[in-house]
């Protein structure tokens, strides 16, 4: 059994869609970056990549390529379940947490579960997604931006 932890942050801007664990969270602002900028599937990419001593997300889907400009990261994360399914490894479970302010994912988890299982092959009592907000302290308190974090158990 392997164990990994996966980050990512991206900041919040009006003009883009919010995604978060494979869908659209209905809200004013999104999230900026290469992708769809989906930081709790990016965090989970991380986590799996990590556990295998694979690398991380910027080595495998570099943000200077083109190919993955705007790119779902719903595929990005199906890629990582082939890269693990490559080395023999397949995923256990997923852990994670999506740290925001607002809007309120709550109500959105059960189907960031069943995307995030459905990309990986897994059964969705495989994969637990909570959120949290900050008190109104740090970044994501004063709503700049949405952070996520995930651990993984994987498993030759």
């Amino acid at each position: 059994m392997r164990i990994g932890i996966g980050y990512d942050v991206h900041k919040l801007v009006p003009g883009r869609k919010l995604w978060l664990g494979g869908i659209e969270v209905p809200h004013t602002l999104g999230l900026l970056g290469h992708s769809d900028a989906d930081v709790l599937i990016h965090a989970i990419c991380d986590a799996l990549l990590g556990a295998a001593a694979l690398g991380d997300i910027g080595k495998h889907f570099p943000d200077k390529d083109p190919q993955y400009k705007g790119i779902d990261s719903k595929i990005l994360l199906t890629k990582c379940g082939e890269l693990l399914a490559q080395n023999d490894y397949h995923v256990e479970n997923i852990d994670s947490i999506i740290v925001a302010q607002q809007p309120k994912v709550g109500p959105y988890i059960p189907q960031m579960r069943a995307a995030i299982a459905q990309c990986l092959g897994l059964d969705v009592s495989q994969v637990s997604v909570k959120a949290t907000t900050t008190e109104c302290l740090g970044f994501e308190g004063r709503e700049e931006g949405i952070s996520a974090k995930a651990v993984v158990l994987i498993e030759k």
